[in-house]
């Protein structure tokens, strides 16, 4: 009988709990400190994590981008879906960045960092803030796009992978099919090496929180409460005020709570699979025959919305790294909060709709901002339902979104009376 991997990773940390709380940092096996053996193998998990990060979201964003590029017919209803994503996406954004700073769930009780850095930490956050907002633009147009990749500048790639995947789709097409063939494959390569990876979750994630609670004990599980009850409540405000203040003013449906129930199976889907793609079907089923959208609309908007709309994603990536920065005792000045905004809101239109996906995208936006990689291993403690939810507000947005544009383009069957 094979355990399913959140419960693998249930009983990892359950284990870590019990292993790093008894091993402490002086207790050791053979001479070798227990939690040099925590420490190496959080390490390679977190390598293997680094590993994937350059070519699958360079993959995955020159694919999206070629791909609603080279849609028939984009025009109009190509931009008014693009507009919207990005839209909430920036707003998701903006909710969760507003409750972490008013919140600070990453802040202990008597003002005392909950994990300890150094000066080198502290230098490499300071050294990106760079206190100016004409250094973060500057840092998207790299000088040499190979360095960028080896040292980790992730906004420059992302920047130029959005460049290459726009002018993809405007040469000639043979030579267009020719990449876009090899991108389509490197990215498919990249997603078997991720779940590939993600299998030995369990592995790293009972290195990594194990040395965690050998250095600090449960110092760290307060302020891990309060970051899932930072999220919940963001993720809610999201989903249950700006998505029906949406469906009203923009879509201008007369009862934007009828779209609930008319989404009622997908959000329990989305919940249970945590996976935007597995739910897609049922998405469209929904939309058109509980919602009443056009064929027309519906097979446009959601499956792109599976592939690039996050806004759940990019709210939940926001609040971590800032709840990490808390963690640290490190202040982030605007600029750099700045910048996790403008890394989370590219980085989820390459996050895999798959469950866990994230941790790669959190993994480049710690490194974007100078801040250890390590403490990934915190968040997975709380990870898997905060991934269910999120992507309920993922799939949600993606329906909102089809309702809304239909109704800008002149449908007036939608969300009525007689769909229930």
């Amino acid at each position: 009988m094979k355990i399913a991997l959140h419960w693998q990773i249930l009983i990892a940390l359950m284990l870590a709990a019990l292993m790093g709380s008894w091993a402490g940092t002086d207790k050791a096996i053979f001479g070798v400190l227990w939690l040099s053996v925590f420490t190496f193998i959080g390490t390679l998990f977190l390598n293997a994590l680094k590993m994937i990060v350059v070519p699958l979201v360079v993959s995955a964003i020159i694919t999206g981008v070629a791909n609603i590029g080279s849609q028939g017919g984009f025009g109009r209803l190509g931009a008014k879906t693009v507009g919207y994503y990005l839209m909430t996406s920036s707003i998701a954004i903006i909710v969760g960045l507003t409750l972490v700073n008013v919140i600070h769930p990453g802040v202990s009780g008597n003002g005392v960092p909950v994990l300890h850095t150094d000066a080198e930490v502290m230098q490499a956050v300071q050294g990106k803030s760079a206190g100016d907002i004409v250094e973060v633009f500057l840092r998207m147009i790299p000088v040499n796009v190979v360095n960028a990749a080896a040292t980790g500048q992730m906004l420059g790639l992302i920047f130029f992978s959005l460049l290459f995947g726009y002018f993809m789709t405007r040469i000639q097409s043979d030579f267009k099919q020719t990449l876009s063939q090899f991108w389509n494959g490197v990215f498919e390569v990249m997603m078997l090496i991720t779940q590939w990876v993600m299998k030995f979750a369990p592995i790293g994630v009972f290195g990594l929180v194990a040395a965690s609670i050998a250095k600090t004990g449960f110092d760290q599980f307060e302020n891990l409460a309060m970051f899932f009850l930072t999220v919940t409540l963001a993720l809610g405000v999201h989903l249950f005020v700006v998505m029906p203040i949406l469906l009203k003013t923009i879509g201008k449906v007369q009862n934007p709570w009828l779209h609930y129930q008319a989404m009622a199976p997908v959000l329990l889907t989305a919940f249970s699979t945590s996976s935007s793609s597995s739910t897609l079907p049922v998405t469209i089923e929904s939309v058109e025959k509980r919602a009443g959208v056009s064929n027309r609309i519906s097979s446009f908007v959601l499956p792109l919305g599976a592939t690039v709309n996050m806004d759940g994603t990019a709210l939940y990536e926001c609040v971590a790294a800032i709840f990490i920065a808390q963690m640290f005792g490190i202040s982030l000045d605007w600029s750099t909060q700045l910048l996790i905004v403008i890394v989370a809101l590219t980085t989820s239109i390459g996050v895999a709709g798959i469950p866990s996906a994230s941790l790669v995208a959190i993994s480049i936006i710690l490194v974007a901002v100078g801040l250890p990689a390590e403490a990934i291993g915190l968040l997975l403690v709380v990870d898997r339902l905060l991934d269910m939810m999120r992507t309920a507000v993922n799939v949600f947005s993606d329906s909102v979104g089809a309702v809304i544009i239909a109704r800008t383009e002149g449908e007036t069957n939608v969300l009525t009376e007689k769909h229930f």
